[in-house]
């Protein structure tokens, strides 16, 4: 079990187990419902590419925080666009992903490649689990573009690219992006925070990048680190 997720033996006196409210009652506490997990355990396998996997829940999880202040998003087109945008890159070598998306240039192509890829593999996917073929167009179209397309097609688009940005400024984004280019913390914080802050289409999500970026900020300061 993660370290971050095992239970702590508190001393009896200290025992507040019986205090804590239901996740019913508190903001940001959810899970995957049963219909994104079939999707999700379909689609991990197309994700095992430069932690793609892991990058697709925590963007999962930041789509679904942003749901609540974009409602005119639709969460049945968001959630599984999200869980399915990254697919794609199975299908590009893993020895070209880091070409593809590293700054300086990169490879449209490859890009351009992952997300015609995913449309279709997210497409086979939703077509397996009995998805609305409606919802499947307007899902794959989104996913068709979520990189190389600058403008937004719709809220659900909109909140989908942000999500899938926001991520690069998490501590799993930037630990990530460290490992991917041999950066210390601080030189990819701004790099992540350069091509994070001014590329968002809703206020929401200009918002919560803000907030990861003031606790990546305090991350690299010599105070902080002076009390690891």
């Amino acid at each position: 079990m993660d370290p971050v997720t095992r239970p702590q033996q508190a001393a009896p006196e200290h025992d507040v187990a019986a205090k804590i409210p239901p996740a019913s009652q508190v903001a940001g506490v959810f899970a995957l419902s049963v219909g994104e997990r079939r999707i999700w355990a379909a689609a991990k396998a197309y994700l095992d590419v430069r932690n793609n996997d892991v990058h697709s829940l925590y963007a999962y999880g930041i789509a679904r925080q942003l749901l609540t202040l974009v409602p005119e998003a639709d969460p049945d087109v968001v959630l599984p666009a999200i869980l399915l945008h990254d697919t794609g890159w199975s299908q590009v070598p893993r020895e070209l992903v880091l070409s593809a998306i590293a700054p300086g240039g990169g490879r449209p192509d490859l890009v351009r490649t992952h997300e015609v890829e995913g449309a279709r593999i997210a497409a086979e996917i939703l077509e397996g689990v009995g998805c609305d073929p409606e919802l499947i167009r307007q899902i794959t179209e989104i996913i068709d573009g979520h990189d190389s397309r600058r403008e937004v097609l719709s809220a659900s688009d909109a909140v989908v690219k942000d999500a899938d940005k926001i991520w690069r400024l998490t501590p799993h984004g930037i630990s990530t992006v460290m490992g991917w280019f041999g950066l210390s913390h601080e030189q990819a914080h701004r790099l992540c925070g350069y091509r994070v802050h001014d590329h968002l289409f809703t206020d929401a999500g200009r918002v919560m990048a803000a907030a990861f970026a003031a606790v990546a900020s305090i991350d690299d300061e010599p105070e902080r680190l002076a009390l690891s």
